[in-house]
């Protein structure tokens, strides 16, 4: 059929959707471009290009065909005033959806007391992410021992929530770690009622906001083994293997970050 002959079946209502493997395709939605073997030479030649979708027509028989426009066509907008040249025809078989990714959502926090010694070494972590570039779908922020801070932050439809912060585990001083709290285990257990004003424990925070709510899908702990936690009259400042414990921290969250964005594009 040709540009004239379609012309002509402009006059017909238009469908608002056709569906294609159990997605509802509709005008200005994004497909993958698949024309059958032996079909039109111009329509092979554009196999594997992205289209969107101008309108979906129907022939004199009823069957539905998808007016597209190639996405990198220099002269898409022509086809956008349906100018021949510029707007083609397929099938509603001859295409695949195009699902839009939606960036996973991830949260970067650093906890800690700084007038406690090595306990402020996830506000030092939270201090070096700020000041590096990262994908614009990931927070970092400074939670200090604002524990209802953080609980509400959970809160907040986060894919991914990456705690940092000081965690005696009778390691040597300054091993970093990654742990993967089992949240079931907070599951029935009675949140605190109030939240230690000077110190934050992540597991009464996590136990807190699952008692709020449905909190982040995953969690993670990036932890370093404290040397020194300031004692009754505090102390400022990392120690010596703490301190330096902080650049190989930056380099263990920023990996976690580029894992769980690159599962989201693979196998999530």
């Amino acid at each position: 059929m040709n540009e004239w002959e379609w012309q002509l079946l402009e006059e017909r209502v238009p469908a608002e959707s056709v569906n294609v493997d159990g997605v509802a395709l509709k005008e200005g939605d994004r497909v993958l471009l698949r024309p059958r073997k032996g079909g039109d030479i111009f329509d092979l030649a554009l196999a594997g290009q992205t289209a969107i979708i101008e309108s979906i027509e129907q022939d004199y028989e009823g069957k539905l065909h998808l007016a597209v426009i190639v996405e990198d066509d220099p002269g898409r907008d022509l086809g956008m005033m349906r100018q021949p040249g510029h707007r083609f025809f397929f099938s509603p078989e001859e295409v695949e959806p195009v699902k839009a990714v939606v960036p996973r959502r991830i949260l970067i926090a650093g906890i800690g007391n700084i007038f406690l010694g090595d306990d402020a070494f996830g506000v030092e972590v939270a201090q070096r992410l700020l000041a590096r570039t990262l994908p614009a779908s990931v927070r970092v922020r400074d939670f200090g021992i604002r524990g209802y801070d953080l609980a509400y932050a959970l809160l907040d439809g986060y894919d991914l929530t990456i705690l940092v912060d000081a965690c005696p585990r009778g390691e040597p001083p300054g091993t970093v770690y990654v742990i993967e709290p089992q949240l079931e285990d907070a599951e029935g257990t009675p949140a605190p009622v109030a939240l230690d004003a000077h110190t934050m424990n992540p597991v009464n925070v996590i136990r807190l906001a699952k008692s709020m709510g449905t909190i982040s899908k995953r969690i993670l702990l990036v932890g370093c083994e404290p040397a020194e936690l300031g004692g009754e009259e505090g102390e400022v400042g990392l120690s010596e293997p703490v301190l330096k414990a902080v650049d190989e921290a930056v380099k263990v969250v920023e990996k976690l970050v580029e894992s769980a964005l690159q599962d989201e594009k693979g196998v999530s």
